[in-house]
């Protein structure tokens, strides 16, 4: 994902490490609940870590972890115990923390006795705050020294920081505690076969009056604002009923993590969008934000809409070496509140991104399948165009028809594409390919965005805006075939080089060119074959590149991986040229990854063989939740149900190719249209109730966008015969 693991790589958690999660803010702890600053955790509130310390000890002695329980995507349950100080095995106390994350965190401690006499203890929680900056952070690198100050009294302990002019706080609530400056401290009797208890809160800013608000349970249904924002969430997406169990969790849990993830734009709160992963990338990403939100369409497609808004809203408009802004150009990622140096360029939005732009036209061209209002769509139309004309001017610096990439600053992004870690595109032989650099996925994209905004312009009866667009796509088609294809390998080169080279590894990108129709028919065989060969596929799933090659690492991050997002575009593209039993098997492996993680797919895994080792192995730094990972499941099996609505042509289309083992499907609840509609598919035979008026149900593959665009044309020279009899 989002490079800023590219060219520094991030600390491992480490194992059974507990990331919660809520919105913009995140909590990293041990399995015991405890939060040290030795490691890349802490409590994160708007890009800044305003807990760094947080350690709870009984008598002195820290917990033995025993379990810690996700309950919801912000709540956790740690469980511990007390070890015993006299050297015999088993403690009488255990201790549990119950923790929430919003805007701070809430955790409430009980210390259960079980033994037959009352037991005297101190209950002490050390609290470090080091307001460090996300970047900071997540490279080991803690850059700036705050001059602090803290205060005790009434019943809390206010931490103030200063840097230069910029003024941070935090507030730590602890009703009842001895408070000194670093440690928060309860003198507690806990009864024979009894339990004590307390709750501390832990707020930004320093008034912190008021603020604790954000945690109290005000309608008496023992609901927190979150329960209350996840229960909205569940009410207005589908609700799924599956034969398979497990990848009935999956996808659930999908749903879940998508609910967690979604932030506000702070200046329009009514438009939500994905943030692209925790724990590094609780913001706003061009690239990863489009795609999860694009995907998660058939569970809510409004935020592919807000998503579009919130980025048309930031659209390039200079020239700037330093963030490589450039009008017309989707940014690459936005921060919230970065108040260092340390984003790259210094600014809050950089811009490092080849493909966010032409996948900004591909998603208007999606959401506009889905009815939303027509002057929605509308008001996206001048950014599609300033979209389209960054492709030409700025896309295609060299005139040749292909859109590249080259950073415009030294501490830019030296990849910007997906795989834009530093090494992550290279020759067959292992050498790294030199920039300018044309990605065979991205001219996919910029095909399906000229098809797109074809649409859209035949649709607004401009036709020859439509033909126009029409055209180009059908000479990039031309064109990438002859010069991307290696005949003697039987697949697509990854990229051409600065000097027009082919560059001639076996990568998962060309499945990318799958999904958006860019491949001649004839060479599809050979694509196909080549990434399910026991050198792409690993067993859970592709690999991001072919263990033969030279730079091949199954431990790499761009090298030899498996990223579910990547899996579920090539499965899709798989798919469309009619491979269905290999889309079967990537969906099959995918969700038995799934199911070692609790059901939740983690960002990447490693590229290890399924024969070889029969785990997925983790990677070290790899974000869970993430966004296009937790949406990679639903669009495995909305690709799998062939599912795709055209509000505007009146149908929804469904031909199900479910793997067997998935067994039926039934979804209510289904937004589409303004209405909600419901779907079973039974022994592979689909049936849908309820759909909006004028709407009709096609048993057959969903049409595609170059499908549109003919239909469109056809229906013109339909038009023009009519008016000539």
């Amino acid at each position: 994902m989002a490079g800023w693991n590219a060219d520094t790589a991030a600390g491992p958690l480490g194992a059974g490490t507990v990331t919660l999660v809520e919105g913009s803010s995140f909590c990293i702890s041990l399995p015991n609940g405890d939060i040290s600053a030795e490691h890349p955790h802490g409590l994160f509130v708007r890009d800044a870590r305003i807990l760094s310390g947080w350690s709870l000890t009984v008598d002195g002695l820290a917990l033995e972890p025993l379990a810690a329980e996700t309950k919801e995507p912000y709540r956790a349950l740690f469980v511990g115990r007390v070890p015993r100080s006299d050297g015999y095995a088993d403690s009488p106390l255990i201790v549990e923390r119950l923790r929430e994350v919003g805007a701070g965190i809430q955790e409430q401690i009980t210390v259960r006795n079980y033994s037959l006499e009352p037991v005297e203890c101190v209950i002490a929680l050390r609290i470090e705050a080091d307001f460090a900056d996300l970047f900071e952070v997540k490279e080991a690198r803690i850059l700036r020294r705050w001059d602090e100050s803290r205060q005790a009294g009434g019943g809390a302990l206010t931490i103030r920081a200063a840097w230069q002019d910029i003024r941070k706080g935090v507030v730590v609530q602890a009703p009842g505690a001895d408070i000194a400056a670093d440690t928060v401290m309860y003198r507690a009797t806990v009864p024979a076969h009894g339990h004590w208890s307390t709750v501390l809160t832990v707020l930004p800013g320093t008034e912190g009056t008021g603020s604790a608000m954000a945690f109290v349970h005000s309608e008496g249904d023992g609901l927190s604002p979150r329960d209350r924002r996840r229960r909205e969430w569940v009410a207005k997406i589908p609700v799924l009923q599956m034969g398979n169990r497990s990848v009935e969790r999956t996808l659930r849990r999908s749903y879940d993590d998508l609910g967690a993830l979604r932030i506000e734009d702070p200046d329009h709160p009514e438009r939500v969008v994905v943030a692209a992963g925790a724990p590094w990338f609780m913001t706003l990403f061009g690239r990863d934000s489009l795609w999860a939100s694009v995907m998660a369409m058939p569970v809510d497609p409004s935020l592919a809409l807000g998503t579009l808004q919130t980025l048309a809203d930031r659209q390039g408009t200079v020239v700037d070496p330093m963030t490589e802004e450039e009008p017309g150009k989707i940014l690459h990622e936005v921060r919230l509140d970065v108040s260092s140096g340390l984003s790259l360029g210094g600014k809050s939005n950089y811009y490092g991104s080849v493909d966010a732009t032409p996948l900004f036209l591909m998603v208007l061209g999606a959401v506009s399948r889905w009815g939303f209002a027509a002057d929605s769509i509308a008001a996206l139309l001048p950014h599609a165009d300033r979209a389209l004309e960054w492709i030409t001017n700025y896309g295609d610096k060299d005139g040749d028809g292909f859109v590249e990439y080259e950073r415009l600053n030294p501490q830019g992004l030296i990849n910007q594409g997906w795989k834009d870690s530093w090494d992550g595109i290279n020759f067959a032989n292992g050498k790294l390919a030199e920039p300018p650099i044309a990605l065979c996925e991205v001219q996919a994209y910029v095909y399906v965005a000229y098809l797109s905004r074809a649409w859209l312009a035949y649709d607004a009866g401009d036709t020859a805006l439509g033909d126009e667009l029409t055209d180009r796509a059908a000479r990039l088609k031309k064109q990438f075939n002859e010069q991307f294809w290696i005949p003697e390998r039987g697949y697509y080169a990854i990229a051409l080089d600065g000097k027009k080279r082919q560059v001639d590894a076996c990568a998962s990108n060309m499945g990318h060119c799958l999904l958006q129709g860019l491949i001649d028919q004839d060479k599809a065989p050979m694509v196909a074959e080549h990434l399910m060969s026991p050198e792409m596929f690993s067993g859970w799933g592709v690999r991001t590149l072919a263990s033969d090659m030279g730079a091949y690492n199954p431990a790499s991050y761009h090298n030899g991986s498996v990223w579910p997002h990547d899996n579920a575009i090539v499965a899709a593209g798989l798919l469309r040229y009619g491979f269905v039993e290999e889309a079967q098997r990537i969906a099959t492996g995918m969700m038995d990854a799934a199911e070692h993680s609790e059901g939740r797919l983690p960002e990447l895994f490693c590229g290890f063989s399924r024969e070889q080792l029969a785990v997925p192995v983790p990677y070290p730094t790899a974000c869970s939740p993430q966004a296009w990972a937790a949406t990679a499941p639903i669009q495995l099996v909305t690709s799998l149900m062939r599912y795709d609505p055209v509000v505007s042509a009146g149908g929804v289309w469904m031909d199900p190719a479910l793997p067997e083992s998935f067994g039926d499907l039934h979804i209510s609840n289904a937004p589409l249209g303004g209405g909600r509609i419901t779907f079973d598919i039974a022994n592979s035979v689909p049936s849908v109730q309820g759909l909006p008026e004028g709407m009709t149900f096609y048993q057959g593959h969903r049409p595609w966008m170059i499908e549109l665009v003919q239909q469109a044309t056809h229906r013109r020279n339909e038009r023009f015969e009519s008016w000539g009899r």
